[in-house]
């Protein structure tokens, strides 16, 4: 996956994230898992992506989608129908840092690929 595809899957996620995070729960996708994994899962690979896409600052990628998690748990308190919940914007975020992880233990693997110039 090219950095430009990744940028814009990573922007498409986070968007994503912020409209099933902030619509009314009757909006809100159900699958078989639990909420909890689905969670993690969406901030994962949300995170995977951004890293994968911004390979050079994969902390800040990382800092700023682990805080970004309780801001956007924090939205949900415009809506009637949600509720913000610290124990939610913790999972989140060690979602996040997994993804994180993920996509910095692949650019590394990718770079030790690539050759060098001489």
């Amino acid at each position: 996956m090219t950095p430009s595809y990744a940028r814009t899957l990573a922007w498409l996620a986070l968007a994503g994230i912020l409209f099933v995070t902030v619509s009314p729960i009757g909006l809100r996708p159900h699958d078989f898992l639990p909420v909890n994994i689905d969670r993690a899962g969406a901030f994962a690979l949300m995170a995977f992506l951004f890293v994968i896409a911004y390979p050079r600052h994969w902390l800040l990628c990382g800092i700023l989608i682990m805080v970004g998690a309780a801001g956007i748990e924090a939205l949900q308190l415009l809506s009637p129908t949600r509720h913000a919940r610290f124990d939610d914007a913790l999972i989140k975020a060690v979602g996040a840092a997994i993804g994180c992880l993920a996509g910095r233990a692949i650019n590394q693997r990718l770079a030790r690929r690539r050759p060098t110039a001489a």
